[in-house]
């Protein structure tokens, strides 16, 4: 095997049981890492009662998963999954930084993590050294907090470990705040200060486990590869074509602010009820006054579309957030009605010391705020906050709210489908009109209506990740919907790394590394496709609070059949026939029936009988 450490680690948080694992090659060439090795792992261990398992309850796993790619492609990523307390099924969320290196230098290619502590724990691992250690200090602490004892800590740790080594950089942390100790499903796992993986709410699985952290610090070198000369030459090729693409590493996604909105009309703007705006405030040069870090990238990364803004003087004093990106400036800026950099870079600097995900905590924020608007939830109930659109100070201290599940917060902690739920039950209506969600899921920041967007009319619809805009479903990939995204998440990669180099390059890319030829049919035709049956098998099994059915689920938010009420494209639409349509199309592409369930000749030749098995066991496959 080249490119992978070769072992896993499995940590039982219960027994504080701490052993090695591997996987054989057969595994890994079918299933990669990352995101596809996720799928066989939950499902080859939770399957068979997937949709009896609560997300938060012992049997969840929670798993950190690196890909043979990491630390060889430039730009660098982790895959944190399980099953998600979102949508019920499973989730392959990636994060950037450091951590997948630190890992595979510690000798390790992932974590499977069991359990639950019996006190609030974190783990530790340099190199060989593995232990449970006790987080009673930082538990109940912010960000900010959190990775200062951390980070020196772990230092005086190594280099009791390592005493003739020197001075030692900061290790690798992925960590929660409040909003996952408190187990809500609107959570991220957090690195460095600011990177988030919130698709999923596995901060909540974290803190459900009583881990508030993991840091990792490895001193060893990175797996050998096959092809080393290979392996050179394209790190270097596409480096030179990332740094080529100035425009994007000038500015990363923080120019989106202004341009989905104003140009192609697919903005969330007060909770989805526009998507078009035209607010010159909110345009880039706006917030690169507020930028003191402009070209800033994760190891090995040439495209360093990053930024750092700090707010130095104000109210608001003291901020500080990296970019924000495009999506944290469309759910905590203009979906919130706030349109000034200043208020959109404190709402993101408050929601990541919290450790909010920006795009689901974003979203049950916009709901919140329409409810309040059209009288349906009172100032008593919010209990004194004035939830006006614009309002940064009420945004910011029901954010607090929902992270420690007080007040109004407990009820919107659980995302924008069950909070829907539970207060058109108390109010005796059905508020799900006013919730933009896939399958639980809070979408991108990628309308569909105006049609000049990424998105396609089906993307949300029928993805097996419900409302991630990083994996959507496509009629217009080679073979089958999702399937590089799937790559991408199983290979790792960040998309920004990818933006000149195309899915046959980054096989190439893996040969090299890896040793392992792999086709473009072989992928989109045959392994992709496996993964996508599980997640959807996942998705379908759902439970324990909520099943989802293909005939009533795989469709747009409600919202998005209305027309759009502004802009240049004001009246367009969705087509409904073209929808049903197209949606047809895509199940046949990807191997289900008319029901959009997998069919049974699908799973046999793709190997997956345990798969077929479980679905006609549960009437699903009939």
């Amino acid at each position: 095997m080249r490119g992978y450490a070769g072992k896993f680690l499995e940590i039982d948080l219960s027994s504080e049981n701490i052993k090695e694992t591997r996987f054989p090659d057969e595994i890994l060439r079918n299933y990669i890492g990352g995101r596809g090795l996720a799928a066989k792992i939950l499902w080859d261990r939770l399957g068979e009662k997937w949709e009896t398992i609560d997300p938060f309850a012992l049997e969840n796993i929670l798993l950190v998963l690196t890909g043979p790619l990491t630390g060889f492609i430039p730009g660098t990523k982790v895959c944190i999954s399980g099953k998600s307390p979102q949508s019920n099924g499973m989730i392959g969320s990636t994060i950037a930084g450091e951590f997948g290196v630190d890992l595979k230098c510690a000798g390790y290619d992932g974590l499977i993590i069991t359990g639950i502590a019996e006190k609030p724990s974190y783990i530790f691992i340099c190199d060989s050294q593995i232990e449970i250690k006790d987080a009673m200090p930082i538990w109940g602490k912010k960000a900010r907090e959190t990775l200062k004892f951390l980070v020196e800590k772990s230092i005086e740790d190594i280099k009791v470990i390592r005493p003739n080594y020197g001075e030692v950089k900061d290790p690798s942390i992925l960590y929660i705040g409040p909003a996952g100790e408190n187990k809500t499903r609107v959570a991220a796992v957090v690195a460095k200060y600011a990177h988030g993986a919130g698709y999923g709410g596995y901060g909540g699985v974290m803190g459900s486990k009583n881990l508030k952290a993991i840091v990792v610090k490895g001193f060893g070198p990175l797996p050998e590869v096959y092809d080393r000369d290979e392996t050179v030459h394209l790190f270097n090729e596409f480096s030179r074509r990332n740094i080529e693409i100035e425009n994007f590493r000038r500015w990363g996604t923080g120019r989106g602010g202004y341009h989905f909105g104003a140009e192609t009309s697919s903005e969330p703007i007060r909770n989805w009820q526009e998507e078009w705006h035209d607010m010159e405030s909110f345009k880039g040069e706006e917030f690169d006054k507020y930028w003191i870090k402009k070209y800033w990238g994760d190891f090995g990364c040439p495209v360093t579309c990053l930024k750092l803004a700090v707010l130095k003087t104000g109210k608001f004093k003291g901020a500080i957030c990296d970019n924000p990106d495009y999506e944290l400036e469309a759910y905590l800026g203009a979906n919130l009605g706030i349109f000034k950099p200043e208020e959109n870079i404190y709402i993101s600097h408050i929601s990541n010391e919290l450790g909010l995900c920006g795009i689901q905590g974003g979203a049950v924020l916009g709901f919140a705020a329409e409810l309040y608007q059209k009288g349906i939830l009172t100032k008593e109930e919010l209990e004194g906050l004035e939830l006006k659109w614009g309002n940064t100070e009420a945004f910011t201290a029901l954010a607090e709210k929902v992270a420690y599940r007080k007040g109004i917060g407990n009820i919107l902690a659980e995302g924008v489908y069950r909070a829907a739920l539970k207060l058109g039950e108390m109010k005796g209506m059905n508020l799900l009109q006013f919730v933009v969600h896939e399958k639980g899921v809070a979408i991108g920041a990628h309308g569909l209506r105006s049609g000049k967007d990424f998105a396609e009319n089906i993307s949300y619809a029928c993805s097996v990740q419900a409302g991630d805009h990083t994996s959507l479903a496509s009629l217009e990939e080679y073979g089958s919907g999702e399937a590089s995204a799937v790559l991408a998440d199983s290979a790792i990669y960040c998309n920004f790394a990818t933006f000149a180099i195309e899915d046959t390059e980054i096989l190439q890319f893996y040969e090299a590394i890896a040793g392992w030829r792999l086709t473009k049919e072989e992928w989109y035709e045959e392994k992709a496709l496996r993964i996508l049956q599980i997640q959807r098998a996942m998705l379908l099994l759902g439970g324990p609070d909520v099943q989802w059915k293909p005939k009533i689920d795989d469709d747009n938010p409600s919202r998005f059949w209305e027309p759009l009420p502004s802009g240049p494209y004001k009246g367009k639409t969705l087509d409904r026939d073209r929808f049903e349509q197209d949606k047809q199309e895509y199940y046949r592409l990807v191997g289900w029936d008319d029901n959009g369930v997998p069919k049974p000749e699908t799973l046999r030749k793709l190997r997956l009988e345990s798969v077929e098995r479980k679905l006609r066991k549960t009437g699903i496959i009939r």
